[in-house]
């Protein structure tokens, strides 16, 4: 599903009422239908409710006109009150505002501090606010009255629901800029837009509905500019076929982990764990000597490799060699081991070597630190980079804070800067390509903030890359379904008390709820 900025969103609906020959009235019509629509689905006893609807002077406020007039016909008790002068209303929603006095429909003014302050009482009196203040266009922090009735409405304590975006929120990015609505739901129009998948923006968003308002699928797939995308149930469905009967286990996809050190074998572990359970036919674990004993006694479903040690039991320098002489579709390089100049030189001579797709996480990546630029892929052999905020913030010599708020735009610049692919994890995972296209995963829960759950995400990643040997499919199908199985996890065990190896034996039923569920976006209320 495309996830649109705020220009893209303006083109397509200049593309649906120019090129399409939709009317700009029908366009509102129908989003006011629609989030009334949402409002009946998701909020119990809506017409038994006191409803104050707060409009600005643009189409949002147009659109909260057609809620308010939607409501009342159906027995709503409904208030409406404009932020504006009557006078500075747009003209394409003035005839809303003109119906809704032909209605006797009651409309007050609360343009200014004192018509502010007069009725805010009477609007902390309603059962549920509608806020329908400003839309995809704004670009700046809410200053002055604007920012006191936003600010105003957060006080009530009311239950507020967003018509399109929480106003406050810029369309264009994941960060919070200013006084913004803290809404219970939100119901957006024609397609999703950043800020409601991006933490910490999507915070604020509460139970998110896309509403289709008549703007046709192919007018939105053809808006240009960046390529964002929601990963939805349906999509990550139809990349997952049937297994043949006369399938053996070479055909399912070999792939060689490096990991492990001792203290850290569970992280080795944890991976071919992961693997496994995302359909590998055949896992080796490539571990210093010092540690295979224990880790080839964690698990008899995979392989062990014995590899040169140091004295510390981390990797030795010198076994790159060792590891490409096996036979693997894909290489995952990372979980479990540690730090030091052998573990350092050891990853860069294999992936400055290795043939085959590569996955990198944890200490590999550390292994870059000093040296970002040397992480870069090439034609005939992708490489994946799996990195949580605070290893990203390292790579790219920021802070976790700004990772953290600009989180599509990092994950872009890297990937595309680096010809890499990167899965920046944390709250809504981010996929993004070396050709510029970011992926939003919306699955999972913060259970899954335990030791190992990103070790076992390294596997999975592993494991759908050896099968598909399509590297952004193979990113997003397993981003999802890492969600998909912290989400079955945190059912069966709780979010506190899910741990990383719950997660992973959860992986196949994840695969059997995504082929067997009803379609729709992953993770959505």
């Amino acid at each position: 599903m495309r996830v649109l900025t705020s220009a893209q969103m303006q083109a397509a609906d200049r593309a649906a009422i120019e090129t399409v020959g939709i009317p700009a009235a029908v366009l509102m019509e129908n989003a006011g239908r629609q989030v009334v629509a949402a409002m009946e689905q998701h909020l119990p006893e809506l017409y038994d409710q006191r409803v104050a609807v707060l409009c600005g002077k643009g189409n949002n406020g147009g659109d909260g006109f057609v809620v308010a007039r939607v409501l009342a016909a159906a027995g709503a008790d409904v208030s409406v009150y404009l932020t504006v002068p009557a006078s500075a209303v747009t003209s394409d929603c003035r005839g809303n505002l003109t119906a809704l006095h032909a209605l006797g429909l009651p409309v007050t003014e609360v343009a200014d501090p004192a018509a502010w302050a007069a009725a805010l009482a009477d609007i902390a009196g309603a059962d549920l606010i509608v806020d329908a203040l400003f839309g995809t266009g704004l670009t700046r922090p809410l200053d002055g009255h604007p920012a006191e009735v936003v600010r105003g409405l957060n006080a009530t304590g009311v239950p507020i629901v967003s018509v399109d975006l929480p106003s406050g929120v810029s369309a264009d990015t994941g960060a919070v800029i200013g006084e913004t609505i803290e809404a219970v739901l939100t119901v957006t129009l024609g397609a999703p837009k950043v800020p409601l998948l991006v933490p910490p923006a999507a915070t604020l968003a509460g139970n998110l509905v896309v509403a289709d308002i008549g703007i046709p699928e192919s007018v939105i797939e053809a808006v240009s500019g960046p390529r964002i995308e929601v990963i939805t149930r349906e999509w990550a469905r139809e990349q997952i076929e049937p297994r043949p009967d006369e399938l053996h286990k070479g055909e399912c996809g070999r792939v060689t982990i490096v990991a492990g050190s001792i203290g850290r074998t569970g992280a080795a572990q944890l991976a071919a764990l992961g693997a496994l359970r995302s359909g590998a036919g055949l896992v080796t674990v490539a571990t210093p000597r010092a540690c295979q004993d224990v880790v080839s006694g964690l698990m008899p479903e995979y392989m062990t490799l014995g590899l040169e040690s140091t004295p510390e039991g981390t990797l030795a320098a010198s076994v790159a060699d060792t590891v490409l002489d096996q036979r693997c579709d894909v290489l995952a390089i990372g979980p479990g081991l540690g730090q030091g100049p052998g573990v350092r030189q050891a990853v860069r001579a294999l992936v400055d070597r290795s043939a085959v797709p590569l996955v990198l996480d944890a200490d590999a990546l550390n292994a870059f630190v000093d040296q970002p630029g040397a992480l870069t892929g090439r034609d005939g052999r992708d490489l994946i980079i799996t990195p949580h905020p605070g290893e990203m913030a390292r790579l790219i010599g920021a802070t976790v804070d700004h990772v953290q708020r600009h989180r599509v735009e990092v994950a872009r610049d890297l990937a595309t800067s680096q010809r890499l692919y990167v899965i920046l994890k944390g709250s809504r995972t981010v996929v993004a390509t070396p050709d510029g296209a970011v992926l939003i995963n919306v699955t999972g829960n913060p259970g899954m903030a335990t030791g190992g759950t990103g070790d076992v995400l390294t596997g999975v990643v592993a494991a759908w890359m050896a099968q598909l040997l399509d590297a952004e499919v193979a990113c997003a199908l397993a981003v999802c379904l890492h969600g998909m199985a912290g989400d079955l996890a945190a059912e069966a065990h709780g979010e506190v008390g899910m741990i990383a190896s719950d997660l992973a034996h959860r992986l196949g039923a994840a695969v059997q709820r995504l082929t067997t569920d009803g379609v729709g976006t992953a993770g959505a209320p």
